[in-house]
C-alpha cells in the first residue's frame, strides 16, 4: 500500500494519497464535501489503472496469450476480493455491472419480469433514489404489479410499523435502500429482510452509499440481492456489483445478449453461459474492475471501523456547528446515519448556497438529489448536501461554517 496508517488514522497521510485535493479552487484550498455523490481516488486506485493500460491492456477470459492471461487474471482476482468485502458465500454470486443503476435494473428486467405477475406488489421506501424507484415502476407498469411506499416520520427513520402493515401474501418483492445518499439515515436492513422472507418475499438492498461506510455481510443479512458501485468507495466510475444468491441468479434469465454470456451459438438455438459470466455479456469494464482491488485493499489497510470511527465524529462536529448557525435546519437527524448532512437555509435558496460555497473553494451537493418524492415528503424542492469521507477534517467543516455565514451575509 502506499499509505502509512497507524492506531490512529494518519489524516494528513491520508490526504497526500489523493492527489485531486492539492489544488486551489476560485483562489482558495480545495474542500470537498460532495463524496455521496462520488468519492475521490487514491493513488492505488489512480496507479493501478495506469499499470493495466501501460502494461497488460488486453482483452479476457479467451486469449491464450500472456497479456490476456495476466489481465484475466487480475479480472478475477477483483471478483474474488469483492466476494470476500461482501462475505459472499460463492465468487460465481459476485455480478460485474456498471453501477447500482444497472445492477437494480438487471434484477427487475430478469427476475422481475419472469417470477412477477399481475396483482403481485413490490415494496421500496420513501427515501429511495430515483434509480430504485423507476425500474420498479416500468416493471409494474409493463406486469400489472402494484408499488407500495414503507413512510418515513420527521427524523427520517422508516415507520416500521407501516412497513408491517404493508405485507402480506400479495408481497413478492422488497427492494430498500441501505443508507439514503440524501439524508445519511441507516435503515434496519435486516429487520426489513427477516419480515419480507416471513411472508415468501425477495429482498434487494440498495447498498451505493452504505458501501464505503458500513461492515456488509451479505449472508448474515440474509439478502437476496445487493448492489453498489464503486466509485463510491474510492474507486473508478462506470464499474459496479450485482450480489445475488446462487439458486436465485441461477433461475434468472439473462439480461443481455452476445459474447461471453454463452456457451453455444447455433442459428436453432443458443446456450447460456453458467454464472457469474450469463449476466456479463460483452467485452467488461476490465480497467475499471481490476483497479477496484486497489480500492478495497486501500479501505482494509485503513481499517473499515477506523474510518467509521472518524468519519462519524467529523458528523457529530459538523452537526453541532451547522446547528448553530440561526436559520438553518437539518433534513434527516436519525439516530443512525453516516457522515451526510442535508440542511436549509430560511429565505435562500439552496442553488444560491451552492454558488457561494465553490467561490470559496467549497464543493457540495445542492438539489433533489435524486429524491424529488423524499423533498416532497419534507415540503422542499432541495437541500444543500455536505457529506464526509476519511480525508476530510475538522478544519474543513469550519471552513464550510464560516463559507455559510457568508451566503447568510450576502442574501438575506
Amino acid at each position: 500500500m502506499e499509505t502509512a496508517t497507524h492506531e490512529i488514522l494518519d489524516i494528513e497521510a491520508i490526504r497526500r494519497d489523493f492527489p485531486i485535493l492539492d489544488q486551489v479552487v476560485n483562489g482558495r484550498q480545495l474542500v470537498y464535501f460532495d463524496n455521496a455523490a462520488t468519492t475521490q481516488k487514491p493513488l492505488p486506485v489512480l496507479h493501478a489503472l495506469t499499470r493495466y493500460y501501460e502494461g497488460y491492456n488486453a482483452n479476457i477470459h479467451r486469449g491464450i496469450h500472456t497479456l490476456a492471461e495476466k489481465a484475466t487474471s487480475a479480472f478475477e482476482a477483483s471478483r474474488r476480493a469483492i466476494q470476500q468485502f461482501l462475505n459472499a458465500a460463492h465468487v460465481e454470486e459476485i455480478i460485474f455491472t456498471y453501477g447500482t443503476t444497472d445492477g437494480i435494473n438487471l434484477v427487475a428486467q430478469t427476475y422481475g419480469r419472469r417470477f412477477l405477475k399481475e396483482g403481485d406488489e413490490i415494496i421500496i421506501t420513501t427515501m429511495e433514489h430515483h434509480s430504485n424507484i423507476v425500474p420498479w415502476q416500468m416493471l409494474c407498469e409493463e406486469k400489472g404489479c402494484v408499488l407500495k411506499v414503507i413512510p418515513i416520520d420527521d427524523k427520517g427513520d422508516l415507520i416500521l410499523e407501516e412497513y408491517e402493515k404493508l405485507l402480506s401474501e400479495r408481497t413478492k418483492f422488497v427492494s430498500a435502500v441501505h443508507v439514503s445518499n440524501a439524508m445519511g439515515t441507516i435503515n434496519p436492513v435486516k429487520f426489513l429482510i427477516e419480515k419480507a422472507h416471513a411472508v415468501g418475499a425477495k429482498v434487494l438492498i440498495d447498498g451505493a452509499q452504505a458501501s464505503s461506510h458500513i461492515d456488509i455481510d451479505v449472508q448474515a443479512l440474509d439478502a437476496d440481492f445487493y448492489v453498489f458501485s464503486a466509485h463510491k468507495l474510492y474507486g473508478p466510475t462506470g464499474m459496479g456489483v450485482l450480489y445475488g444468491k446462487r439458486d436465485i441468479l441461477n433461475a434468472m434469465p439473462p439480461w443481455r445478449g452476445g459474447g461471453e454470456m454463452i456457451k453455444e451459438v447455433t442459428f436453432e438455438k443458443t446456450t447460456y453461459n453458467d454464472l457469474p459470466y450469463k449476466f456479463e455479456a460483452g467485452t467488461p469494464n476490465i480497467a475499471d474492475v481490476i483497479a477496484v482491488y486497489a480500492a478495497l485493499e486501500y479501505i482494509e489497510t485503513l481499517g473499515k471501523k477506523k474510518i467509521a470511527d472518524y468519519e462519524h465524529s467529523l458528523l457529530e462536529y459538523a452537526t453541532e456547528a451547522l446547528e448553530s448557525i440561526d436559520g438553518l435546519r437539518i433534513i434527516g437527524q436519525s439516530a443512525e446515519k453516516i457522515s451526510v448532512v442535508s440542511f436549509v437555509l430560511d429565505g435562500i435558496h439552496h442553488q444560491d448556497t451552492g454558488v457561494i460555497l465553490d467561490q470559496q473553494g467549497i464543493a457540495v451537493r445542492t438539489g433533489h438529489h435524486c429524491t424529488q418524492p423524499l423533498m416532497r415528503r419534507f415540503n422542499l424542492t432541495g437541500t444543500t448536501r455536505a457529506s464526509f469521507a476519511v480525508y476530510n477534517t475538522k478544519e474543513e467543516i469550519d471552513r464550510l461554517v464560516q463559507g455559510l455565514l457568508r451566503v447568510k451575509k450576502m442574501m438575506l
